[in-house]
């Protein structure tokens, strides 16, 4: 003899099912708009425009993670000094959240009022280390700073962390940057970050970068960025604009489905510079040098 269920049972098993439904429902809406606000907060919190030099170009890309939740912290920002100098940050704040993107507006905010009182790469890294610290935050962020001279092409860079940059100058040479580079910033109380100075001639780009650029589900990191290498390399002996070599860059992060946010800033020097009042400009002998300081006296 067959067992009938009884009908209430069938009720109740219904009911239980359509109040998952809607727990589900409302959970995802719930994570749609915290990626929502991640993102608005994110692209509210970056710069909307850039610092003019004579003789030189700016560009950036921004592109947010490919797939749903893993919204970050990724930054870039380029400002004028106070002695007339350029001041170019970018960087990456661990963690895909929220909070990772409040804490990116904290660290680009400390980064831009510390530069009012020391443009020097390694003593700004160092200081906002050390405010980073003192906020007691669990995260932390890894960055690079570069101080850009535009009367005599010298950029001092300082690391934190981060992935370093690429150059390219016109006569076909390129790679990556071979300075020594700190910790991330919020780790180490009391770091001391090195400077690299390296020297930008015309026709010469720098690429800074995060590692959303160059690193996803079909490249690590090494392949990608000899894939930015190669690009910089080309768009210096075409003479490409800088727009357009940011452009290409963000394209080739797109294509490999890069799982994090990833930022791209371009400093190109067209031309060479021959009205800039703050300071004599050096020889034009002058090369730019990758990976170590300039000749004294050149």
């Amino acid at each position: 003899m067959s067992r009938m269920r009884p009908p209430d049972e069938g009720d109740e098993l219904l009911a239980r099912l359509g109040s998952l439904t809607a727990q589900a429902r409302e959970r995802a809406e719930l994570q749609r708009s915290r990626v929502e606000l991640a993102l608005a907060l994110q692209r509210g919190m970056l710069p909307r425009d850039l610092p003019v030099a004579p003789g030189f170009r700016l560009a950036v890309q921004y592109a947010p993670a490919c797939y749903g939740l893993n919204v970050g912290g990724d930054w870039y920002d380029a400002f004028t000094l106070p002695d007339g100098r350029l001041g170019l940050s970018i960087g990456d704040v661990q963690g895909h959240n929220i909070e990772a993107t409040s804490f990116m507006g904290q660290v680009r905010v400390g980064l831009r009022a510390l530069a009012s009182v020391t443009g020097e790469p390694g003593h700004l890294l160092a200081r906002t280390n050390d405010l980073i610290l003192s906020l007691g935050s669990d995260l932390f962020a890894t960055c690079t700073f570069m101080r850009l001279d535009p009367v005599s092409g010298v950029l001092e860079s300082a690391r934190a962390g981060h992935i370093p940059c690429v150059w390219a100058t016109a006569d076909g040479k390129s790679g990556i940057a071979e300075d020594e580079g700190g910790p991330p910033l919020g780790v180490v109380a009391g770091t001391d970050y090195p400077v690299t100075r390296y020297r930008l001639t015309k026709g010469g780009v720098f690429v800074l970068l995060t590692d959303g650029v160059v690193e996803g589900p079909t490249l690590n990191v090494e392949e990608g960025l000899e894939q930015v290498v190669r690009l910089a390399g080309a768009a210096a002996v075409a003479g490409m604009e800088a727009d357009a070599l940011a452009a290409a860059v963000i394209k080739g992060a797109e294509r490999v489905g890069h799982e994090d946010d990833a930022a791209v800033l371009v400093v190109g020097h067209d031309g060479l510079v021959t009205d800039v009042p703050r300071m004599q400009p050096r020889s034009p002998r002058a090369r730019f040098t990758p990976g170590r300081p300039p000749r004294d006296g050149v």
